[in-house]
């Protein structure tokens, strides 16, 4: 090992410093990632977390179920969801992890599984819209919406106002929606055209993007909705985590992001610190209507602290799932 460096600073002397660059940013990169610190036991507590069967999701729910939550792994697949569950279960010791059929890209589906909950559980205290796709070309839902929106978006917020007055009654309750720094960056969200039907040529990167923003003016509003009622909603950024969700991808930027963008990415364990930070810490008891990253409270765009827009975004997406808009919740 010792000859390979030696002749490579020698041939390639630009080479060696480039890679110690490299080592030097990863190294700091890991230990400036954010890790929730609370030992905040769950007992006696119920948790829902969407795509639980994988990547920040799964992490997030063995994370709750360690600290003796009761834990519904929300998932489309269900084979894929109870091998999730046997490995929580494995590593944790609490056999109280249950799998639920819900497939956001159906509004039926999110509709039978709010109303499965309703019947079956006595409370529900965290609830973590978790499940994400990236942009997919424009693909259509069983509803004929974008894909990426109903996953996203759409199916998310259908199923936090199906679920929120069991969340009020079991209060102190929180809502965590799982978005993305891309909302800031790459965002050009008409609220005529949220479903991207004007999108020509349909770009992933944006679609994903408005989606993102979506999340995080959906929460912002009903934190404003909720005052008072003992539910806090509040949203994320998890880092760059690879995970298989950029599997969907197109084959030259999957190649690329798993490649090299890569090796400098949150593992999926780390990436879930943000979110399991909102759904235990202590010193966010209270914190509704705000964005994380890292576990630490951060300022989003500022399309994204646009109160007008959120309402807009809001109103039209109730619309558009079928659900009359609530003045307060």
């Amino acid at each position: 090992m010792g000859s390979t460096l030696a002749a490579m600073a020698r041939h390639h002397p630009y080479a060696l410093g480039f890679l110690a660059a490299l080592l030097t940013f990863k190294v700091y990169y890991k230990l400036t990632t954010g890790r929730c610190h609370s030992a905040r036991r769950l007992d006696g507590l119920t948790a829902i977390v969407t795509g639980g069967n994988s990547g920040i999701g799964k992490e997030t729910a063995k994370d709750l179920a360690r600290r003796g939550a009761r834990v519904i792994l929300a998932c489309r697949n269900i084979a894929k969801a109870e091998k999730a569950k046997e490995d929580i279960v494995s590593s944790t010791g609490n056999n109280n992890v249950v799998v639920r059929s819900l497939d956001l890209s159906s509004l039926e589906s999110v509709r039978a599984f709010a109303q499965q909950i309703l019947d079956t559980e006595d409370g529900l205290h965290i609830l973590v819209n978790n499940a994400g796709m990236t942009g997919n070309g424009g693909k259509k839902s069983k509803d004929g919406f974008d894909l990426c929106v109903q996953i996203n978006h759409l199916g998310h917020l259908l199923l936090t106002l199906l679920l929120l007055d069991l969340m009020k009654r079991s209060a102190p309750s929180r809502v965590i929606f799982v978005a993305s720094l891309m909302h800031g960056l790459y965002a050009k969200l008409d609220p005529d055209d949220l479903c991207h039907e004007r999108m020509i040529p349909y770009d992933h990167t944006v679609a994903y993007s408005n989606t993102k923003l979506c999340n995080v003016l959906t929460a912002n509003h009903l934190a404003r909705l909720l005052r008072g009622t003992g539910v806090t909603v509040n949203s994320l950024h998890p880092g760059a985590v690879l995970t298989e969700i950029w599997d969907r991808l197109p084959q030259t930027p999957r190649v690329i992001t798993k490649a090299i963008i890569g090796t400098f990415m949150k593992s999926a364990e780390e990436g879930a610190q943000t979110t399991i930070h909102l759904a235990v810490s202590e010193d966010v008891e209270f914190v509704s209507g705000k964005y994380f990253s890292d576990c630490k409270e951060v300022s989003p765009s500022l399309d994204a602290q646009d109160e007008d827009l959120a309402r807009i975004v809001f109103e039209k997406s109730c619309d558009l799932i079928g659900v009359a808009v609530p003045s307060k919740l």
